[in-house]
């Protein structure tokens, strides 16, 4: 198995917040939906299924870990958490924090609108927040 890189589009779409225990944990440079996404350091994997069953158990771990803390953060309505990877082959999750109110409500965010980049102070703030409760 190949070392593990990370897609050059997840690369350039996002910040990086810390290395979990399986995942890299990243935040999608989107300010208009606090959004994260984990991507286990597996290489050659796409889906979540094929994960071994050590690194299936802590990136589920990881999920709900990371969903709990952003949905504190931002009092979201509701937490979406997807792996789809039909434009990024690498396996990543999506963990994305849903208001009622937000830009794309009740619809999936995908397609909706452009994206806003974060100001980098905001993306900042935020990844510290993110960082301070992961500890």
């Amino acid at each position: 198995m190949s070392e593990f890189v990370l897609h050059s589009k997840l690369e350039a779409d996002t910040f990086e917040i810390a290395d979990l225990e399986v995942s890299q944990l990243l935040l999608m440079n989107d300010a208009r939906f606090p959004w994260l996404i984990l991507v286990p350091r597996v290489s050659d994997m796409r889906d979540l299924h094929n994960l071994p069953k050590d690194h299936y158990q802590v990136v589920t771990r990881e999920i709900a870990h990371v969903s709990q803390i952003l949905q504190t953060l931002t009092q979201a309505h509701k937490m979406n958490v997807g792996a789809l990877g039909n434009m990024v082959p690498q396996l990543h999750i999506h963990i994305i924090a849903r208001q009622t109110d937000d830009a794309a409500w009740p619809a999936p965010v995908w397609g909706v609108g452009e994206a806003q980049p974060y100001r980098q102070d905001a993306a900042a703030r935020l990844i510290q927040q993110i960082a301070n409760k992961l500890s």
